[in-house]
């Protein structure tokens, strides 16, 4: 943790990903608490992600909304990656609220006519979002001398944010799959339209306790499936509610709303009481779970202050699988309830760069820290989650890490105390070359499926996927997602 970036001191990091680290800061001038958002040291080199970094500054700098993240200031390191200073969200995020006890339909209105409030603001400057979702919805409080510690919901996180003048020419296909816009997945050029779908996505999470889509890729994406119904006799909603969501989630932007504010207010209409209903001017209670700013920093950090460390992720392999790879390498309420009834969790690594969707039995064993993979001394990314601390001898998990190697192995590991040893398949894994093999019978679990994939020119991603159910290796494998790409 470093002591001051810039004139800024540092209190705790508050989150990271594959490209920044935001960490908590104290602007000592001004008394108060703010988020630095700091590009990450492996992309200082790369001018695309650099301008792109900058770039989510200068959009945000553009508007004054007090329902979008504002950026006070900018600037660079010694080592010359820049960082943005922000204001920082202690009330966390919409994802956070939804993990907890979720939302009432009128808490969720609220929220719906906050953020369409600043995507209005966004567009009005002629910036998209373009990935809208319930970790971008920020949480903060405001006034609290005034308005008796109001919570505000902001737009944040505008990554992948792009001006509208140039969206018409060749845009970036990204985005967040179950709540990008159909013409964002095909890579057409793009209008303020694309965010009311993704607001409309929300909207029918919010309301229905679940998303709309299910997509794991932006090819399903972009041809998506008429949802289903909103409304259910758990929670029943009127068909003008209905009709209002399914026209902002129209797959031919033409049908959707002229604008986001047009959705929203419809959206209010249709639900009437229930959205205007009786909330309160504190109508999002201040959680003190949430990240808090904490005491004013002294010029000697207390060791109450300081990060935990965290055991760096060391894993014994057979050595058998040492070998083979030596060989290679030298060649809202209802969202709750619908959490549980699915029972899966979505893992990172500490960098942001893998993540899986494991069944929620799987968490008792996480490592997030990396790997040092055979013959090298660097720590790459990796991931692993299993039912118990022996899972990778007995018992169900998974492990995923990337490792240096510009080629594909010709042989993965065997298994010996399995009954049948599949052959390899050489069959691509999301374009990218690949090779998977699955052996079966095992003692301790009764599928074993290794799969390498060549996701860059000198990058292997290694997954190994241990489970009594094929469906359920099979489910593991296909969430298997690497984010590499700004």
């Amino acid at each position: 943790m470093p002591a001051r970036l810039g004139r800024y001191a540092v209190r705790r990091r508050i989150g990271s990903g594959g490209f920044a680290t935001v960490w908590l800061a104290y602007d000592e001038q001004l008394d108060s608490p703010v988020a630095i958002k700091v590009l990450a040291e492996n992309w200082t080199e790369d001018s695309h992600v650099r301008q792109r970094f900058l770039e989510e500054g200068r959009y945000l700098r553009k508007v004054e909304s007090p329902h979008v993240v504002t950026v006070y200031d900018a600037g660079s390191l010694e080592d010359d990656r820049p960082y943005l200073v922000m204001s920082y969200a202690d009330q966390g995020t919409l994802a956070d609220r939804l993990e907890g006890e979720g939302l009432t339909v009128g808490q969720a209105s609220e929220v719906i006519r906050q953020v369409g409030e600043g995507l209005a603001a966004l567009h009005k400057r002629g910036v998209l979002h373009r990935d809208i979702k319930p970790a971008n919805v920020l949480f903060r409080t405001a006034d609290p001398e005034r308005d008796g510690t109001v919570v505000r919901a902001m737009v944040g996180d505008l990554g992948l944010g792009k001006a509208l003048d140039v969206s018409s020419r060749l845009t970036m296909i990204a985005g967040t799959p179950s709540f990008v816009a159909p013409e964002q997945a095909q890579g057409e050029h793009l209008d303020a339209r694309a965010d009311q779908f993704s607001l409309a996505a929300l909207t029918y999470l919010l309301l229905a306790g679940r998303p709309p889509y299910a997509h794991s890729t932006l090819a399903a994406a972009a041809s998506p499936t008429p949802p289903a119904p909103l409304s259910t006799s758990d929670r029943p909603f009127p068909p003008e509610v209905e009709a209002v969501v399914l026209r902002g989630l129209a797959q031919d932007r033409n049908d959707r709303w002229p604008d986001v504010l047009t959705y929203v207010t419809e959206l209010r209409h249709a639900l009437g009481d229930e959205a205007k209903g009786s909330l309160p001017q504190r109508w999002l209670p201040v959680d003190p779970q949430l990240t808090q700013p904490g005491n004013k920093p002294s010029l000697v950090p207390d060791v109450g202050d300081l990060p935990e460390p965290v055991a760096p992720m060391r894993r014994r392999w057979p050595a058998a699988v040492l070998a083979l790879v030596l060989l290679a390498a030298g060649g809202l309420g209802g969202f709750a309830l619908w959490r549980q009834g699915h029972q899966q969790v979505t893992l990172t690594d500490a960098q942001g760069a893998l993540s899986v969707t494991v069944p929620q039995s799987w968490g008792r064993d996480v490592a997030r820290d990396g790997w040092t993979p055979p013959a090298s001394t660097t720590t790459y990314p990796a991931v692993s989650s299993g039912d118990g601390p022996s899972w990778a001898t007995s018992g169900q998990g998974v492990f995923v890490g990337l490792m240096p190697e510009t080629t594909l192995p010709k042989t993965l590991p065997q298994h010996p105390l399995c009954g049948g040893i599949g052959q390899p398949d050489p069959a691509s894994y999301r374009g990218d070359p690949a090779v998977t093999v699955t052996s079966s019978g095992c003692r301790g679990s009764d599928l074993i499926i290794e799969r390498v994939v060549q996701v860059t020119s000198t990058e292997l991603l290694w997954v190994q996927v241990r489970s009594d159910d094929e469906a359920t290796a099979r489910d593991v494998l296909g969430s298997v997602r690497t984010h590499l790409l700004f």
